[in-house]
C-alpha cells in the first residue's frame, strides 16, 4: 500500500514531552476520505495514552480523537462525501463489521474491539493508528461524520468525544421532559451533559464538590445545584432523581450519589476512575436501583448528536491553543485548569 509522510505532534516514550514528528498515512483506497485537520480537541484519554497510564501504549503515540476538518481527497467508491465538505472523526475509525453489535449499528461495542483513532492496530499499515494531532487523516467513509454548517468548528471538536459520551447515555435512558436528571462533575464531560440534558427537556440538577462552580453550572443550564460535601443538601435531595450521569474520573463515594435516585432510577458512569468504586449492596437492593456504564456512541448516534447540537446551537466551552502549547495544556488538565476543553488550532502545526 502506498503512503505519504505528513507532519504530526506526539511522543516516542511515556516520559518525554510531545514534540513534532513525521508519520505515514495511507493514500486513499476506494472507500476512504482524506481529511485536512482544522481543529483537534484534547481529551484526558490523550494524556493517559501519551504517558502510558493505561499500560497499553505503543510508541510513537500521536493522540487526538476529536477531529474536525475539510475533505481533501475521496476514493473512487465514496458516495457520502465530496472534496470540500466539512467532516469530523471521533473515537473510532473501524470495527469488525461482522459481529452482532456491529450488525446492529453499535460499532462502539464491537465484540472484536473497535479500531480506535489512535493507538489501535492499523490493519492497512501494520502499525498502530495515529490520531488528530496531525496535518491530515485517512478514514473509511463509514466512520466519517458530517459537520453541520452552522456550528463553530473549533467548539464542535469536543462533541466528537465529550459530546457523544454524554449524549448516548442520556438518549439510552430516555432523558427528557418530566425527568429529573443529575449531572455529577462539571468538567469536559459534565458541562456537555448539562447542556444536552437541558436541551432534551429535562430538569437538570448539577452535583458538585465545588461551591465555586454553582454560578457556572446555572449558566450552562442547570436548574438546581447540590453541593455534595453538604450532608444536609444531599439528604434533602434523597430519592429525587430519575437518572444520574456520573462524569467524575477521580475516586469518589458512589453510594452517596446512588442515594439520590428514585425507585428504579439509574446511575450511569462515564467517568473512568483509576481504582474500583466500592458499591454497597443496600445502595441498590431496597429500591431496585441500577448502576450502569456507557461508552461513546455509534456512528449513526454520533451523527444524530451533531445534528441535535446544530438544531439547539450547542457546542463545547473551549480554550483554543496552538500545537506548541500542548504540553502546558496537559499540565493544566491535570490541575483541572480548563473551562472546559482545550482545542488545538491545527494551522499552527504548519509552522
Amino acid at each position: 500500500m502506498t503512503t505519504k509522510e505528513i507532519k504530526a505532534f506526539g511522543t516516542e516514550t511515556a516520559e518525554a514531552p510531545l514534540k513534532p514528528l513525521h508519520i505515514q498515512r495511507r493514500n486513499v483506497t476506494p472507500h476512504d476520505v482524506e481529511i485536512e485537520i482544522l481543529f483537534c480537541g484534547i481529551c484526558h484519554s490523550d494524556l493517559h495514552t501519551a504517558r502510558n497510564e493505561w499500560h497499553g501504549s505503543v510508541y510513537p503515540v500521536v493522540p487526538g480523537h476529536e477531529i474536525v476538518g475539510r475533505i481533501a481527497r475521496v476514493g473512487d467508491h465514496v458516495s457520502k462525501f465530496k472534496v470540500g465538505d466539512l467532516a469530523a472523526v471521533g473515537c473510532m475509525v473501524d470495527s469488525c463489521r461482522e459481529c452482532e453489535s456491529c450488525k446492529e449499528g453499535l460499532e462502539q461495542y464491537c465484540e472484536e474491539g473497535n479500531i480506535q483513532t489512535y493507538n489501535s492496530p492499523d490493519k492497512h499499515l501494520n502499525t498502530q493508528t495515529y490520531g488528530g494531532y496531525s496535518e491530515s487523516i485517512v478514514v473509511d467513509e463509514h466512520f466519517v461524520l458530517r459537520v453541520p454548517e452552522n456550528l463553530d468548528l473549533a467548539a464542535t471538536a469536543p462533541l466528537l468525544c465529550a459530546g457523544i459520551t454524554t449524549y448516548s447515555p442520556l438518549r439510552h435512558w430516555n432523558v427528557g421532559p418530566g425527568k429529573k436528571v443529575g449531572i455529577v462533575g462539571i468538567g469536559g464531560l459534565g458541562h456537555m451533559g448539562v447542556k444536552l440534558a437541558k436541551a432534551m427537556g429535562a430538569h437538570v440538577v448539577v452535583i458538585t464538590t465545588s461551591a465555586s462552580k454553582t454560578e457556572d453550572a446555572k449558566r450552562l443550564g442547570a436548574h438546581e445545584v447540590i453541593l455534595s460535601s453538604d450532608a444536609e443538601q444531599m439528604s434533602q435531595h434523597a430519592s429525587s432523581l430519575h437518572f444520574i450521569l456520573d462524569c467524575v474520573s477521580a475516586s469518589h463515594d458512589i453510594n452517596a450519589y446512588l442515594s439520590l435516585l428514585k425507585r428504579d432510577g439509574t446511575l450511569a458512569l462515564v467517568g473512568a476512575p483509576e481504582h474500583p468504586l466500592p458499591v454497597a449492596a443496600f445502595s441498590l437492593i431496597p429500591f431496585r436501583k441500577n448502576f450502569a456504564g456507557s461508552t461513546i456512541g455509534s456512528i449513526n448516534e454520533t451523527q444524530e448528536m451533531l445534528d441535535f447540537c446544530a438544531k439547539h446551537d450547542i457546542t463545547a466551552d473551549i480554550e483554543l491553543i496552538d500545537i506548541h502549547e500542548v504540553n502546558n495544556a496537559y499540565e493544566r488538565l491535570l490541575k483541572g485548569d480548563v473551562h472546559y476543553r482545550f482545542v488545538i488550532d491545527m494551522a499552527s502545526l504548519k509552522n
